[in-house]
Formats: structure tokens, C-alpha cells, sequence
């Protein structure tokens, strides 16, 4: 993560898309938000956030399921 990209710091104009297209294309191959946010030392509404301004269909939370 570059340091303009770090914890704490504003995240606008062309930095903020570019982690956007990166975020929804590791999201698109299957990563969490969670493991996302980790990666990026960002927080998990910020991700879901930047994510969801992206216009990513965001998945279920999944889990065990009933069967009827």
C-alpha cells in the first residue's frame, strides 16, 4: 500500500478510484471484505463503502443454511 493509501489518510480523485477498480476486482475474484480490509490496513466500512460507490453487487453474508 502506497504511503499516500495509508491508515488515516484521505483517500480522493484519482487514488480513490484507482483502489476502487483494485478493491472490486479482488472482491470479483472472491475476497472478503474483511480480508480486504486487512490487506489495505483500511476499516471494513470504508471497503464495503468504496465498494458499494463502485457499483459492486455486493454478496450475502453466506453461512450455514436450513434445510427445510
Amino acid at each position: 500500500v502506497s504511503d499516500a493509501l495509508r491508515k488515516g489518510t484521505r483517500v480522493s480523485g484519482a487514488d480513490r478510484s484507482e483502489l476502487a477498480a483494485q478493491l472490486r476486482h479482488r472482491y470479483d475474484e472472491g475476497e472478503s471484505i474483511r480480508s480486504l480490509a486487512a490487506a489495505t490496513g483500511r476499516s471494513y466500512g470504508f471497503v464495503h463503502r468504496l465498494l458499494s460507490e463502485a457499483g459492486v453487487e455486493l454478496r450475502g453474508r453466506g453461512g450455514a443454511t436450513r434445510k427445510a
